[in-house]
């Protein structure tokens, strides 16, 4: 099973494209310069992308939203 599961990411994200552009973005920050925004204990992924997308699913991220 995958964590944090897809569906939960899309109700907080409103395209796969931009949840994947997301993630990549937060990834790279943290391979940069190494800031966690939780504990790492915390995390369940060990790796920075897995990170990026626990970050999006516990609302540490927040994602605005465009006025069409």
């Amino acid at each position: 099973m995958i964590y944090p599961s897809i569906d939960k990411l899309l109700n907080i994200v409103d395209s796969k494209y931009e949840l994947v552009h997301i993630a990549a973005r937060r990834s790279k920050e943290i391979a940069k310069d190494g800031y966690l925004q939780m504990p790492e204990n915390e995390y369940k992924s060990e790796r920075n992308i897995g990170r990026a997308l626990e970050e999006v699913a516990n609302g540490l991220i927040i994602v605005k939203k465009k006025d069409k």
